[in-house]
């Protein structure tokens, strides 16, 4: 008799029915790994869209059945089904896909990678997509007696190849003809191409903004220190002579964390060379190395330059303060002022402006003025720690003690573990029971 005899023919009655028994036991696998990937990719700072499926049936008989082809016609025994369970993290940015598949190899017995679409030529289409297969838990095992492997499959996209995946899946596995004409073939590449060309230029995006970043919260810390200079430790000089304990607070953090800047060699080389053409963002960016060296002369001349090609009015507000930092921190307080001011004349909602205009007052001892604008920030962001503790320091300076601790307690209310407001309040409460 030629071909299969009966008993060695798949029955697919038979097979559905023990597929749907197994079915709860994946469910279970399937939510309790999808639980540990999530948290394993959060931990790495990573949030993807993550999705998890069971094969269907259907699908699955299909693939049985395709190996079985294959294994007889090789002589070999046929491989096992690994995708039953699948997990797929769609992440924003190709970045993020090497962060995933070593936050997933850290955390979990990985089998196999797989890199679907690396062997293509640019002339050529298909989707792009890394598979791993992880390895289940040992508590899990018991679970997966269903299973040919013990394992699940993990496939990590960038959005856009998610997006290319979908459409090719319609296009191509699920009509019944595919182009095979070479001008369709073409565009079809074409289209991949750009969509691969625009996960890269995101990637470049999102490191040029990091870098900016980076930049802007070196310079800030660097400002910080030099307001802590000029305005903290005469305070804490005040407070060794009340006999209270060393100041032991460092500079004011830049976003609300304390941050250690960056070693000098650490910065990056600016962008620009002399004479070449510069976009606004490289401009930027030179600024900030610049101002990140101290360089402050360079980093001026460059702030200058962006203002004179008339930025837009949210850019132009960012960079009068940032002009304005690198004034104060050459002590060209008067100019610093100046620059502040034209911040809040653009957006006199930017309650950092106001702040830091009521810093260099306070340097000046125009400690009336710098009130006038601790309370304007107040007023924009009544939640500003700074401002109302640096408000407190310009009331102990004009001898109003009561002012003093009422912003000095106001403000540990925000930070009740901050030592330079525990100072200002000791050293109040010190006077008012004098």
């Amino acid at each position: 008799m030629d071909g299969e005899s009966a008993e060695t023919i798949p029955d697919r009655g038979e097979l559905r029915a023990s597929y749907s028994r197994k079915r709860p036991e994946f469910a279970f696998i399937l939510g309790d790994m999808e639980r540990r990937i999530r948290a394993c990719l959060e931990a790495a700072n990573l949030r993807p869209i993550l999705k998890g499926r069971i094969k269907s049936f259907d699908s699955w008989y299909a693939k049985r059945i395709r190996l079985l082809r294959q294994a007889k016609a090789a002589g070999k025994a046929p491989i096992p089904i690994t995708d039953v369970i699948a997990l797929r993290a769609v992440c924003p940015f190709l970045g993020d896909l090497g962060r995933a598949e070593a936050a997933i190899g850290a955390a979990f017995s990985v089998l196999e990678v797989e890199r679907k679409g690396s062997e293509r030529s640019f002339r050529e289409f298909g989707y792009e997509s890394i598979h791993i297969l992880v390895k289940l838990p040992d508590e899990l095992l018991s679970s997966a007696a269903g299973l040919d492997a013990p394992v699940v499959e993990l496939q990590l996209r960038t959005i856009l190849q998610e997006a290319w995946a979908e459409v090719e899946h319609e296009l191509v596995y699920k009509a019944e003809f595919t182009p095979f004409d070479e001008p369709m073939k073409r565009k079809l590449a074409a289209l991949n191409a750009n969509l691969s060309l625009s996960d890269i230029i995101f990637q470049e995006i999102l490191d040029y903004q990091r870098r900016l970043n980076s930049e802007l919260e070196r310079r800030r810390s660097s400002f910080h220190g030099k307001i802590e200079d000029a305005m903290d430790r005469p305070l804490a000089a005040d407070g060794a002579s009340a006999g209270l304990p060393a100041e032991t607070a460092g500079p004011e953090p830049a976003s609300g964390r304390a941050e250690a800047p960056a070693p000098a060699e650490a910065l990056p080389q600016p962008l620009l060379e002399p004479g070449q053409a510069a976009s606004m963002d490289d401009l930027l960016l030179a600024a900030l190395t610049a101002h990140n060296r101290e360089d402050f002369p360079s980093a001026i001349g460059l702030y200058s330059e962006i203002l004179a090609r008339g930025p837009a009015k949210d850019v132009a507000t960012m960079v009068y303060k940032h002009r304005g930092m690198a004034l104060f921190s050459q002590s060209r307080y008067r100019e610093a002022i100046e620059d502040f001011g034209k911040s809040l004349e653009l957006d006199p909602q930017c309650y950092k402006a106001a702040y830091y205009r009521g810093v260099v007052r306070s340097v000046l001892q125009d400690f009336p003025g710098a009130i006038e604008d601790f309370d304007l920030a107040l007023g924009i962001h009544p939640y500003h720690f700074y401002s109302r503790y640096r408000r407190g320091m310009a009331y102990w300076h004009l001898e109003d003690y009561a002012q003093a601790l009422a912003d000095s307690e106001s403000a540990l209310k925000l930070e009740p573990d901050n030592a330079p407001a525990q100072r200002l309040k000791a050293l109040a409460m010190a006077k008012l029971a004098m």
